[in-house]
């Protein structure tokens, strides 16, 4: 995650940096160091920043990953989006099958969900 990407995300949760470090579990230093790039985002701080923007955006009714994507009912089935009924979150769940296979790193999970629409509509970035 980029740090324009951070600080965007806790002005659209309207935080101060020492009340997004509380939500994130760590220190006010860290998300000001996240802020001015001096630090990179990690992964779990990231995770943790996109699931609460897209809890906050939630209340719109959203369509699942697998009627978006159009997934046929063998990769639906074998999909953990699909099996907890999450197909808003897929993008955070990890082991979700995108393009025809489980993605197993959030890395390579987020490049791939970047370009999706479901993630870009639930984060809007």
């Amino acid at each position: 995650m980029r740090r324009e990407e951070f600080s965007e995300i806790r002005h659209r949760l309207g935080k101060s940096q020492r009340q997004m470090a509380q939500l994130l579990g760590t220190s006010l230093k860290a998300v000001q160091s996240f802020e001015q790039g001096w630090r990179k985002v990690p992964i779990h701080v990231e995770r943790q920043a996109l699931f609460l923007l897209a809890m906050k955006a939630s209340q719109k009714e959203r369509r699942p990953c697998w009627k978006v994507r159009t997934c046929p009912s063998e990769l639906r089935e074998s999909c953990p989006a699909w099996e907890f009924n999450s197909g808003h979150l897929c993008w955070f769940i990890s082991g979700t099958v995108c393009q025809g296979e489980a993605q197993e790193s959030w890395r390579k999970k987020m490049a791939i969900c970047r370009e999706c629409g479901v993630f870009r509509e639930m984060v809007a970035l």
